[in-house]
C-alpha cells in the first residue's frame, strides 16, 4: 500500500516587489512544480536538493500546512489540507531550524504537555517517553528549560516529542543539524531501529549525504520544485558523476600516490587529497593504501549535494531521470 502518494503537486506563491518608488508589481514563484511520486507504507526514504529547491515546502503540504495550488496529495488516505486535525494523530514532525517544544518550559514540561494534547494512554507515554530519553541521551536534560538546550541537544529533544504519539509517518527536516559525530551516530541508529521495528514510514531531507546513506536505500531529488531523481543512491551518484575525497596523512613526505580508481588532486607535504568514484566503497581502496604506504590517519569526505546536481544538470535536461 502506497502510504503518501502525490500526483502532479503545485505549489504557487503570488510576491510581490517594489518597482520604481511607488509601484508595485506582482509575480508568482512555483516552489513546487508538477511533483508526483509515492512512498509506501515503511519505507525510509531520502528528499534532497540545494536551498530553496522546494523540500520543505513539500513537507509543509505533506502536514497540511500548506494547501497545494494543484495536482492531488494524500498521506494514509487523507488530505492533509483539509483534514489537518485528524492526520496531525498519525505524523511526526521534525523541522531542523524549528522547535515544537515550549522554549522557557524544562524538556519533561512539553512532554507532558504533548501527553494531553495528543491524548496518549498512558501507558504508552511512558513507554515512548522512557524509551526515547534512554535511546537518545536526553535523562540530563529532563529539567533543563529548552531555551537553554544546545541546538543539538534540541533536536534530540524534538526529535522525541515527534515520536510520542506513536505516529506511523515521520518527516525528518536536517534532524542532524548541529550534532556531534557521537550524537549523530545514536540519531541514526535510533531511526534504523524506529523503523525496523515499529515500521515507521520515513521522509527525511538533509544536506548530509552521510546520513542518507546510512539510512535510506532510496533517494529522491528535488531542484527548482522538480523531481530530478527518483532512485537508490549509488544510482544518483552515477547520474552525477560524483565523486569523494579521501584525505591521507602519511609518515612523511612522498610523490604523489598512484594506485587504481582514484587520482591524486592535491599534495602539501606529507598529506594528500585522492579523488575516487562515490558509487563505490572506500574501503578497498583504504586496504591498498595501508599495504602499499606508511599511513598515519585518513578521512572520507563525501560529496556535496549541490555539486551533483550541478553535475545532472550539465549532462541532462531539466526533468525526472530514471
Amino acid at each position: 500500500m502506497d502510504f503518501i502518494e502525490l500526483d502532479g503537486v503545485e505549489k504557487v506563491f503570488d510576491v510581490r516587489r517594489k518597482v520604481g518608488r511607488l509601484r508595485r508589481e506582482k509575480y508568482q514563484v512555483r516552489a513546487v512544480d508538477g511533483i508526483s511520486f509515492t512512498v509506501p507504507r515503511g519505507e525510509m526514504v531520502g528528499y534532497i536538493g540545494p536551498n530553496g529547491a522546494g523540500k520543505s515546502t513539500t513537507i509543509k503540504m505533506l502536514t497540511g500546512i500548506l494547501t497545494p495550488s494543484g495536482g492531488r496529495l494524500r498521506v494514509a488516505g487523507i488530505d492533509p489540507s483539509r483534514e489537518r486535525t485528524r492526520l496531525a494523530q498519525r505524523i511526526g514532525v521534525v523541522f531542523g531550524q524549528r522547535t515544537t517544544l515550549w522554549w522557557d518550559l524544562p524538556l519533561r514540561d512539553s512532554y507532558r504537555l504533548m501527553h494531553r494534547m495528543y491524548r496518549i494512554p498512558d501507558a504508552t507515554f511512558r513507554q515512548n517517553l522512557d524509551r526515547c530519553v534512554e535511546l537518545l541521551d536526553l535523562a540530563e536534560l529532563l529539567d533543563v528549560p529548552v531555551r537553554q538546550l544546545s541546538l543539538g541537544q534540541r533536536m534530540r529533544g524534538d526529535i522525541a516529542a515527534a515520536l510520542l504519539h506513536d505516529p506511523e509517518v515521520l518527516y525528518l527536516d536536517e534532524p542532524t543539524i548541529g550534532l556531534d559525530v557521537i550524537s549523530k551516530a545514536k540519531v541514526r541508529e535510533f531511526l534504523r531501529d524506529l523503523n525496523a521495528e515499529r515500521g515507521t514510514t520515513v521522509l527525511l531531507t538533509t544536506h548530509d549525504l552521510t546520513d542518507i546513506e546510512q539510512l535510506c536505500k532510496r533517494v529522491m531529488v528535488i531542484d527548482h520544485g522538480r523531481l530530478m531523481y527518483d532512485g537508490p543512491l549509488a544510482g544518483l551518484h552515477e547520474v552525477g558523476e560524483s565523486e569523494r575525497t579521501l584525505v591521507v596523512d602519511l609518515e612523511r613526505e612522498l610523490p604523489p600516490i598512484e594506485i587504481e580508481s582514484a587520482r591524486t588532486l592535491k599534495v602539501e607535504g606529507p598529506r594528500q587529497w585522492l579523488a575516487f568514484p562515490a558509487s563505490v566503497s572506500a574501503a578497498p581502496l583504504v586496504a591498498a593504501l595501508a599495504e602499499r604506504y606508511p599511513l598515519v590517519d585518513l578521512s572520507v569526505r563525501e560529496p556535496d549535494i549541490e555539486a551533483v546536481i550541478a553535475k545532472m544538470y550539465a549532462e541532462r535536461s531539466a526533468g525526472p531521470l530514471a
